[in-house]
């Protein structure tokens, strides 16, 4: 299995941005294309910002292990140990680009757009034009679509898609879901495997259902969660304090919902409506309101919170 030198990433914003972050500190070269004007731009300056932090939490990371106040898996130290080594140059080994073609010379791609199966479809077939070398995977960040979907665009070469779901903020965030579409071959699921721990990420394998585990369970509970607003249940600053301190979880549904963006919520809800054939994972009235209203959460600002009164 030959190992990954250059990783393109489709999508410069939080998410493609993200991957490409821990890519390059991981010392692959990579190229981040993005359809929109300006968001190359705008990811180049977070990178700016970002690696120098990057550099030195991989630092105090190592430092810990050695005084044994942390005990980090096996691949996030290596990683901590290349980032440390090589991070002052990641930046050097990302090209930002502007068109689609300009991937040709990747050995792997991610890609990292809106979630919607159309557009993923119609990357992923111009993919397989610009990229035919067998050995190139072509990975979904999707958190929601089928997979084995989006991989028939890409015709006879489906057997090089599979689902590669990072989480955010993917700097942070350990895990990565990996799905096998029903055409994936066995290698490109072991060599993905093996380019997340490289990432310094845990791998972990869900079944092509829709939502996988991730979404699966964590979208109903923030539907819930805006039920219980929206019936009176409690108010959102007392249902998140609930679910922190009572279920120790480190954000609470409604703020998490913001985060994520409240039609990325409504969205992923559909998906599980119409891919598990149940109207019981329809989104919440009110959830759907506060999105046609544009109160989307931490893109615009405002959502169940605002964003300077949260």
């Amino acid at each position: 299995m030959s190992a990954v030198q250059t990783l393109a990433v489709i999508g410069a914003g939080q998410m493609g941005g993200g991957i490409g972050q821990v890519a390059a500190l991981a010392g692959l070269n990579v190229i981040v294309y993005d359809s929109f004007p300006g968001a190359t731009d705008k990811c180049r300056a977070g990178y700016e910002k970002m690696f120098p932090k990057s550099v030195e939490k991989a630092k105090k990371l190592l430092d810990d292990a050695d005084a044994s106040k942390a005990k980090p898996e096996p691949q996030e130290l290596e990683f901590a140990r290349r980032a440390l080594s090589g991070g002052g140059a990641a930046l050097s080994r990302v090209k930002f680009v502007s068109t689609l073609e300009d991937l040709a010379g990747a050995d792997w791609v991610v890609e990292a757009v809106v979630e919607d199966a159309k557009v993923k479809k119609d990357i992923f077939a111009t993919l397989v034009s610009i990229l035919p070398d067998e050995r190139v995977v072509l990975a979904s960040n999707t958190s929601s679509i089928s997979i084995t979907d989006i991989a028939t665009a890409a015709g006879p070469h489906a057997h090089r898609v599979v689902g590669m779901h990072f989480f955010n903020p993917v700097a942070l965030m350990k895990l990565v879901e990996i799905i096998p579409a029903l055409q994936s071959s066995q290698e490109v699921l072991e060599r993905t495997r093996q380019l997340s721990l490289h990432l310094g990420k845990t791998p972990l394998r869900a079944n092509d259902r829709a939502g996988f585990v991730s979404n699966r369970v964590l979208m109903p509970m923030i539907n819930e969660a805006f039920y219980a607003w929206m019936e009176g249940v409690a108010e959102p600053e007392a249902i998140d304090g609930i679910m922190k301190l009572g279920c120790n979880f480190p954000m609470g549904p409604l703020r998490l919902a913001d985060f994520i963006g409240l039609d990325t919520c409504v969205h992923i809800m559909n998906v599980l409506a119409d891919g598990l054939n149940n109207d019981r994972y329809r989104a919440c009235p009110l959830l759907k309101q506060l999105v046609i209203a544009g109160r989307l959460g931490d893109k615009v600002g405002r959502g169940v919170y605002e964003l300077s009164k949260k």
